[in-house]
C-alpha cells in the first residue's frame, strides 16, 4: 500500500496500460479472442458479442476488432450500427385451460397452455417460456381390457363373467364418460410357442387331464370395439373359451402393438384418456423371440387385423420390441396398465421404466380384484403429469423447471406427482439453440404431456445472419471497385487484397511485413502464412483450417477427450475450446446437467455427495448408488427406514402426517417375520423403543435399487417378575450360600487337622530317648542304702549291706 500511494502519474498510466494488455492476453474478452471475420462468425462466438458496421471505425494505429462487447464497441465509437440480434418468443395460440371435460364440446376443452408458439433463436442465447397443464375433471375414458386367454388364466375368464357391468358402475363414479372394449390373446400358432401336430389341431388340450378340451392357438384376437353398451362386453367375455400353448410365455406384446395401432377397429377417440388393461400371468415373448420359430422379419408397428379382427401377420413376423411398443403407445396416447400375478411383478415394473406412460399393478391369482386394480391405476395415473418432448432438433437444448402443488422450484424435472383432479402446474422450459443449421432452415418440435391428446407446437428460426446484409454494395467505390461492401467490410474479387481491396495479389515489400507481425521480433504471420499487401495469408492445412490476422489461430490444436477433439461438444477456436451449452471443461467432457444426480427427494445426491458432470460423486463415507441415496453406514439411515415402516404400517409419523410416504417409500419392500434374523453380514440391524418394548428390523440394498426391509410383526417386551419366584430364588441363594460356607469351613478345619498330625507325626519319627533317662522307667532291682554301725564277732560294720 505506500508503494502505490508514491507511484508517479507515468507510472500509474503504464500499470494501466499494463493490466489492459495483461487483461487481453489472458482471452478474458471471448469476442475478441474468436477472431471473427464476419458478422456472422461473430454472432456464433457468443450470445453477448456484437458486430460493429460502421465504415470508418477503429483506430488508425492498430486494429480494433469490430466483433466485441457491446459497451466495448459503444466506447469505440460505434453507436447506433450495431449487429446484436437477440432471442424471442411468440405466442400464436394461448387458449384458457378447461375446467371440466364432458359438459364442453370435446374439442374445446383444453388441457394445455399455451397451444403454439414461435422462437427465433441465436445461438447460445437462452430463452424461456411457462407451460402450463390442467387434468379437467369429468374427462371421457376408453378402456380397453386386453386378456390373457392361456389356460392357466381359465379361473380368470370365470370371474370376470360380469366385469363390465360392475367396471362401469365404478368408472362412471368418476366419469360420465366412459367406453368399454374387449380383446384376448395366446400366442403364435406356430412351433415352439403353440402345439402343432395334427393332433392338436383342433383340441390343443387333448390328453390333458385337467382340463381336456379347449381351443386352437391365436395371435390376437379383437372381439368388442369400444362402447358404452357394457353388456355387450358381458356377453363377449361369456363366449370366450382358453386355449393352451406349449412354452411359458406368452405373445401379449402382439396384442398390445395392434390394440394400439388399430384406431379405427378399436375405436379409440381423439378426445378421450385412452387406458389399455393387460392382463396375464406369465412373462412376455419379447423381440428375436420369434427367431426360435423362424420368424427374422422385425415388427413393421403397422395394423394387420383382417376381416375377422384377428391378427394375420401373427405367423410372419417377429415379437415387437420394448422402443416400438413405447413409441406406438405415446404416438396414440395410450397409457398401458399392467395388471399382472405377484410373481412376474419386479419384471413388469422394470418395463415401466423402458416403456414411458405406464403403470403396473399385482393382479390376484383369479383376477378378483381387478375393478379395484383399475380404478386405483387410473387415479395414480391422473395424479402425474410429464412433459415429453417430439422430434426435438439436434441443435436445440432443453431444460424444464417443474413447479408442483408446493409452489417450490424443481431444476431438471419435467413431472409433478400426487396431484388432484383440477390441479393447475406448471413447466418452466428454456430453449438454447447450440449452433447455427443450412440458411433459411426452420425447425419445430412437439411437447406434450404423456397420455394427453393435448399438445404445444413450438416452431424454431434461427437469428444467424445480419441485417447489415441487406444492404451489400457491389463494386463499391468503398472498396476500391474491387470488391463488395458488406457490414462494414470488404470483401475483395479474386486477385485483390487489403482491408479497401487496393492491392493487387502478389504485391509484396518491407513496408507490409510489419504489419503482418503480432508483435515485433516475432515471425511474419506467426510463420503459418505469407504477407501480401499487409494482410496474412494463412497456409492451407491437413489438420483443419488456420486462421486469425497473423495466423496464429487453429481449430485443430485444442484439447482433446478420448481423441475426440473438444470431446464433440465443443468448438476449437485459436487453440481454446468453446463448450456448447451444458458443457463446461477444459476439452468440454463435463456435463452441467443435474437432472440424474436428482433423488427421490428432490435433493442433489440425496444430500450426500456432489453433482460432479452430471454424476454424482458421493462424500458421505458408506454411501453409493446413481444418487447416493443408498448408504447402510449413515447415522440417519435407520430413522429414515423407521419413517418408512411406521408409515407404510401404521399409517403413523411424519410421512403420514405430510403425506409424502408414497413418494419417499416407493422403493421399500417391507416383509413381516415372527423371528428376525441377525446373522446375515448384508444386512443392517436397526432398534428403536416402542412404549416399554423394542422394535427390531434388518434391512439390505438388493440389485434392482430398492431395500429389502425385514420386520418383527410385534415388538419384543419383558414379562412382569414373579414375586414367589424371586423369593424362592432369594432362599435358594442365601442356602445354596450357606452350604457353600460350610464346606469350604469343613475344607478348611479339615486341612488344618490334617497338617497338625502330619507335624506331630514328623516331631515323633525325629524324637530319640534313652532307657535310663526314662522318667517312667524302673530297675527291677531296687538298691537302698541305710547307715548303721554294729558289731559282729568283735567286728565293726559301717557301711551298706547287700
Amino acid at each position: 500500500m505506500p508503494r502505490r500511494r508514491g507511484l508517479s502519474s507515468p507510472s500509474a498510466a503504464c500499470l494501466f496500460i499494463l493490466s489492459s494488455l495483461l487483461h487481453h492476453l489472458r482471452g478474458l474478452n471471448i469476442c475478441t479472442s474468436g477472431s471473427a471475420t464476419s458478422c456472422e462468425e461473430c454472432l456464433l462466438i457468443h450470445p453477448k458479442c456484437a458486430w460493429c458496421s460502421k465504415e470508418e471505425f477503429g483506430s488508425t494505429k492498430f486494429i480494433t476488432s469490430r466483433c466485441d462487447f457491446v459497451e466495448n464497441l459503444i466506447t469505440n465509437g460505434c453507436a447506433g450500427e450495431l449487429e446484436t440480434p437477440k432471442s424471442s418468443i411468440n405466442i400464436v395460440e394461448n387458449l384458457p385451460l378447461s375446467s371440466k371435460g364432458s359438459s364442453l364440446t370435446l374439442s374445446d376443452v383444453t388441457q394445455i397452455m399455451p397451444q403454439k408458439i414461435s422462437l427465433n433463436l441465436r445461438p447460445g442465447d437462452k430463452t424461456s417460456f411457462r407451460v402450463q397443464v390442467r387434468q379437467v375433471e369429468d374427462y371421457p375414458v376408453d378402456l380397453y381390457y386386453l386378456m390373457d386367454l392361456s389356460l392357466s388364466m381359465k379361473d380368470d375368464l370365470d370371474n370376470i363373467r360380469n366385469l363390465g357391468t360392475k367396471l362401469a358402475e365404478e368408472m362412471r363414479k368418476l366419469t360420465s364418460n366412459f367406453r368399454l372394449g374387449f380383446g384376448s390373446f395366446v400366442d403364435k400358432n406356430i412351433s415352439p410357442f403353440s402345439y402343432t401336430a395334427p393332433r392338436y389341431q383342433n383340441n390343443p388340450c387333448i390328453g390333458y387331464k385337467l382340463f381336456p378340451h379347449c381351443v386352437p392357438s391365436f395371435g390376437f384376437r379383437h372381439l368388442l370395439s369400444l362402447t358404452d353398451k357394457v353388456d355387450r362386453f358381458n356377453e363377449e367375455v361369456q363366449k370366450q373359451k382358453v386355449s393352451r400353448n406349449r412354452d411359458a410365455p406368452e405373445g401379449g406384446f402382439d396384442a398390445i402393438l395392434q390394440a394400439a395401432v388399430c384406431k379405427e377397429k378399436i375405436g379409440w377417440r381423439k378426445e378421450a384418456s385412452h387406458l389399455l388393461v393387460f392382463t396375464t400371468d406369465d412373462v412376455p415373448h419379447i423381440a428375436l423371440d420369434g427367431k426360435l420359430g423362424g420368424l427374422v422379419q422385425p415388427h413393421d408397428g403397422q395394423c394387420h387385423l383382417n376381416e375377422a379382427n384377428e391378427y394375420s401377420a401373427s405367423n410372419q413376423l417377429d415379437y415387437p420390441s420394448l422402443a416400438l411398443l413405447g413409441e406406438k403407445l405415446a404416438e396414440n396416447n395410450i397409457h398401458l396398465i399392467f395388471a399382472v400375478t405377484k410373481a412376474h411383478y419386479i419384471l413388469y415394473k422394470n418395463f415401466t421404466a423402458l416403456i414411458p406412460g405406464t403403470t403396473v399393478e399385482i393382479l390376484h391369482q383369479d383376477s378378483n380384484n381387478i375393478i379395484q386394480l383399475i380404478v386405483k391405476a387410473y387415479n395414480s395415473i391422473r395424479s402425474k403429469v410429464e412433459l415429453t418432448v417430439w422430434d426435438n432438433p439436434e441443435d436445440v437444448s432443453l431444460t424444464f423447471t417443474a413447479t408442483c402443488q408446493d409452489g417450490l422450484l424443481y431444476p431438471g424435472l419435467r413431472k409433478c406427482e400426487e396431484l388432484q383432479i383440477g390441479d393447475t402446474v406448471s413447466f418452466e422450459v428454456s430453449v438454447e439453440a447450440r449452433s447455427c443449421p443450412a440458411e433459411n432452415t426452420s425447425h419445430s418440435f412437439t411437447i406434450k404431456p404423456a397420455g394427453f391428446r393435448d399438445t404445444l407446437e413450438v416452431e424454431v428460426a434461427y437469428s444467424c445472419t445480419c441485417g447489415c446484409m441487406k444492404q451489400m454494395e457491389w463494386n463499391s467505390s468503398k472498396c476500391s471497385g474491387n470488391g463488395t461492401y458488406t457490414c462494414g467490410l470488404c470483401e475483395c474479387d479474386s486477385g485483390y487484397l487489403g482491408s479497401k481491396c487496393e492491392c493487387e495479389e502478389g504485391e509484396s515489400g518491407n513496408m507490409y511485413q510489419n504489419m503482418c507481425r503480432e508483435a515485433e521480433g516475432k515471425p511474419v504471420c506467426s510463420g503459418r502464412g505469407e504477407c501480401s499487401c499487409n494482410q496474412c495469408i494463412c497456409y492451407k492445412s491437413e489438420f483443419g483450417r488456420i486462421y486469425g490476422l497473423f495466423c496464429e489461430c487453429n481449430d485443430f490444436s485444442c484439447a482433446r477427450y478420448k481423441g475426440v477433439l473438444c470431446s464433440g461438444h465443443g468448438d476449437c477456436h485459436c487453440g481454446e475450446c468453446k463448450c456448447h451449452a451444458g458443457f463446461i471443461g477444459d476439452n468440454c467432457n463435463c456435463s452441467t446437467e443435474t437432472n440424474r444426480c436428482i433423488s427421490n427427494d428432490s435433493q442433489m445426491c440425496s444430500g450426500r455427495g456432489n453433482c460432479v458432470c452430471g454424476k454424482c460423486q458421493c462424500t458421505e463415507p458408506g454411501a453409493f448408488g446413481e444418487t447416493c441415496e443408498k448408504c447402510p453406514t449413515c447415522p440417519g439411515a435407520c430413522s429414515t427406514k423407521r419413517d418408512c415402516i411406521e408409515c407404510m404400517l401404521h399409517n403413523s409419523g411424519g410421512l403420514a402426517d405430510n403425506q409424502t410416504c408414497p413418494k419417499h417409500c416407493k422403493d421399500e419392500i417391507i416383509t413381516r417375520v415372527d423371528v428376525l434374523k441377525t446373522d446375515d453380514q448384508h444386512s443392517v440391524l436397526c432398534v428403536y423403543p416402542v412404549n416399554d418394548c423394542v422394535m427390531k428390523f434388518t434391512y439390505s440394498e438388493l440389485p434392482s435399487g430398492k431395500s429389502n426391509l425385514t420386520v418383527l410383526k410385534k415388538p419384543e417386551c419383558g414379562s412382569a417378575p414373579n414375586a414367589l419366584t424371586i423369593l424362592l430364588a432369594v432362599v435358594g441363594i442365601i442356602l445354596l450360600i450357606g452350604i457353600v460356607l460350610l464346606v469350604v469351613w469343613k475344607l478348611l478345619v479339615t486341612i488344618h487337622d490334617r497338617r497338625e498330625f502330619a507335624r506331630f507325626q514328623s516331631e515323633r519319627s525325629r524324637a530319640r530317648y534313652e532307657m535310663a533317662s526314662n522318667p517312667l522307667y524302673r530297675k527291677p532291682i531296687s538298691t537302698h542304702s541305710l547307715d548303721f554301725t554294729f558289731n559282729k564277732l568283735s567286728k565293726s560294720y559301717n557301711g551298706t549291706i547287700d
